[in-house]
């Protein structure tokens, strides 16, 4: 296997004496999903800031490649109604060319979007927005705090399939946090189940039936099966079918 894109080596993160994540150790490879998951309070965005370098480990270390492309989404975004900002005007903040933002906004189906005022999107058209300014930097690696955060069911499995695509058409690694185990089995190649520290990480079959796994999770776990969709039709941004193949 390839040399890691990225790599945590006993990397801690304290706030006034308390240890928020502990003692981790992991990588991240070339084209790899790695979905994060775990209870609230388990430290999820703080690993995805420190994985970003927008905050640095108290312990440990973290190493990266040379001149390493990140994109990287927020949990939360929060937009002022006194200050009214479009979505080509945000998306313009990434220094990108009319054209190169144009594509995005096609690809990710929200053209329309583009003059539309940021605070008058609804959840799933956020996170679609957040995702394609992520994007324009053609990242070698995309950071994704709770993409689906707002998101219906519908339209959470439209931008699991979005974000799989992503990955292969840009030749980008992709982490993110979730909080749905039925997609995250489905749509990842690795898991790692985080409570400050990792307690279990590998792939979804196998961590799926980790004793620590199981013992954090609980009833959530045990009622877990793996999810596969066969996805025959597709949706608007508000989660209705609108094709069907």
């Amino acid at each position: 296997m390839s040399a890691p894109l990225l790599a945590l080596s006993e990397a801690s993160v304290l706030r006034q004496g308390r240890a928020i994540l502990k003692d981790l150790t992991l990588s991240v490879h070339a084209k790899e999903i790695v979905t994060v998951i775990g209870p609230n309070g388990a430290g999820k965005s703080t690993l995805i800031k420190l994985l970003a370098g927008l905050i640095l480990p108290s312990v440990g270390a973290v190493q990266r490649v040379a001149n390493l492309t990140i994109g990287y989404t927020p949990q939360r975004l929060s937009s002022d109604k006194s200050l009214p900002i479009t979505v080509d005007r945000f998306l313009r903040l990434a220094n990108a060319c009319g054209r190169a933002r144009r594509d995005q906004l096609q690809r990710l189906r929200i053209s329309h979007l583009e003059q539309q005022q940021m605070h008058k999107l609804s959840g799933g058209e956020l996170q679609r927005v957040l995702l394609a300014r992520a994007i324009l930097l053609k990242p070698q690696l995309l950071l994704l705090d709770e993409p689906l955060q707002g998101v219906d069911i519908a339209g959470q499995q439209e931008l699991y399939r979005l974000i799989a695509s992503l990955r292969d058409s840009l030749n980008c690694a992709v982490v993110m946090v979730s909080h749905d185990l039925h997609m995250v089995m489905a749509q990842t190649d690795t898991v790692i189940c985080l409570n400050q520290h990792v307690c279990c990480h590998g792939k979804p079959e196998n961590v799926s039936q980790h004793p620590e796994y199981l013992k954090l999770l609980g009833n959530q776990a045990g009622e877990l099966a793996l999810y596969t969709h066969r996805h025959d039709h597709q949706h608007d941004l508000h989660g209705d079918v609108v094709h069907h193949d």
